[in-house]
């Protein structure tokens, strides 16, 4: 939306009316290159600043996928511990519990043999 300069009646007066409205429409010329300057280098500048603000979100974006591969890795290797040390724990408890059950097999057979003996 251009902007139309106008001069004081001083100007009329000492240049005339054609010399002023020429010397108007040189500003308002000028104004509108300016304009246009202007509105190129914003959207050169717009142009640069959305190219580094893609590379900078592809980085961020490849740091994430790297600290995630990382994580999964590190919950993998967390949840093989974990899954052999309760195999062991398992194996351990059933070595008990077939310690306890042949201990009280031995004793309710040597109850039964005893009994037998007595009556």
């Amino acid at each position: 939306m251009p902007v139309t300069a106008k001069l004081s009646l001083k100007f009329y007066e000492k240049l005339g009316e054609d010399v002023t409205n020429e010397l108007v429409e040189w500003f308002n010329q000028v104004d509108a290159t300016y304009r246009a300057d202007l509105r190129e280098l914003n959207e050169l500048n717009f142009a640069r600043f959305d190219a580094k603000l893609e590379q900078r979100i592809a980085e961020v974006k490849a740091e994430v996928r790297q600290v995630e591969a990382s994580l999964q890795e590190e919950v993998g290797e967390r949840f093989r511990s974990l899954e052999t040390r309760m195999e062991v724990g398992f194996a351990s408890l059933r070595a008990d519990m077939v310690k306890w059950l042949f201990g009280m097999w031995v004793t309710l057979l040597g109850a039964m043999v005893a009994l037998t003996k007595l009556g």
